[in-house]
């Protein structure tokens, strides 16, 4: 039997999720800080086995939106054993949760990898494939246990050519614990998104993202600077013993001056330095999809080595016939959007 509480205390909240194989900084209790930051409900809660040891913990968030609210779990449940009964226990927990706070849907997304079993065993629980995603569901990992020589060795070769010229040509790279600089990333970000035809996150997104994680020194800023100019700028995550390319950019200012390169590179150090295991480079597209709007980012990924993990696609608990409302805009977006 299993129980679930609200998990008050972060010394016992971290300590749980940083001991797990499959750790994540989604369930981080600073993620859980950023969303309250926005103005998101935000519910930490615990899987008790019956001796009353903390068996898994599962980040849950309200999110509010035009077409219906839903609780979303992001990447989790974060446990040491994802079995059936836990899931069932989760499932019935946050439907009860879910209909306390007028939500139509949950969606999770789960930290497991994507196959057969996986798949039945959220379809065993109720639950049905999501129309869309909410975080990366295919990533590009480094392994940082080899040595910077091997992991140079293991890059593409045109990607070691262009950090070895943006070195040349004297990009410098700045790595920044000031807030101030977010608004940098910004600049650039808004550039980005525009060339690239997305939507960006918001200023009050991305310093509330960063001043979330600034004060357990988990994240920083890196820039690329070049002529006194900032071409490329990244905000990198440290969670436990993995770092996250979580948001990046890049100008166009001087497209033959290849900085994010050299900015990646830097970034994979200062990971190795703080005894990071991996790198994380978020999000990539599937090699079956070379028109995917991701297409070109994934090649730059690509190019510094690595393997890709998938895990298994977002899971929708249908709670309220309104799930139908926002399952069809979804569908909508997704193809509008080409994913």
């Amino acid at each position: 039997m299993f129980k679930i509480k609200e998990i008050k205390d972060k010394k016992v909240w971290e300590s749980f999720v940083l001991s797990q194989r499959n750790k994540t900084f989604l369930h981080s209790w600073n993620w859980g800080k950023f969303n309250e930051s926005l103005g998101s409900k935000v519910f930490r809660l615990g899987i008790y086995d019956s001796d009353g040891e903390l068996s898994g913990v599962f980040l849950t968030l309200k999110i509010v939106a035009r077409r219906g609210s839903f609780l979303f779990v992001p990447q989790g449940p974060v446990d040491s054993d994802t079995n059936f009964e836990m899931l069932e226990v989760t499932r019935d927990y946050l439907k009860n949760l879910a209909l306390k706070e007028n939500c139509s849907f949950v969606r999770i997304s789960p930290i497991l990898p994507n196959d057969v079993e996986s798949e039945n065993l959220f379809k065993k629980a109720g639950f049905r494939k999501a129309p869309m995603h909410m975080h990366a569901e295919l990533m590009r990992v480094l392994d940082l246990s080899q040595s910077e020589e091997k992991i140079l060795g293991g890059m593409r070769k045109t990607t070691r050519y262009s950090i070895k010229k943006a070195e040349r040509e004297g990009v410098k790279i700045i790595k920044s614990r000031n807030q101030k600089d977010v608004a940098i990333l910004k600049e650039v970000y808004d550039k980005t998104a525009k060339r690239q035809k997305f939507v960006a996150f918001s200023d009050d997104y991305l310093q509330n993202e960063f001043n979330s994680f600034k004060g357990d020194d988990q994240v920083l800023i890196f820039l690329g600077e070049y002529k006194n100019r900032i071409i490329a700028a990244a905000m990198i995550i440290f969670y436990g013993d993995a770092a996250f390319y979580h948001q990046g950019a890049t100008s166009l200012e001087h497209p033959e001056i290849p900085a994010a390169y050299l900015l990646q590179w830097e970034a994979i150090k200062e990971a190795k330095r703080r005894g990071c295991k991996v790198y994380n480079f978020w999000g990539i597209s599937a090699d079956d999809k070379p028109n995917h709007p991701w297409a070109g980012l994934t090649l730059f990924k690509k190019g510094f080595g690595g393997t890709s993990e998938e895990y298994l696609g977002a899971q929708d608990l249908v709670v309220k016939p309104s799930y139908w409302l926002s399952f069809m805009i979804e569908i909508f977006r997704k193809a509008r959007r080409r994913l």
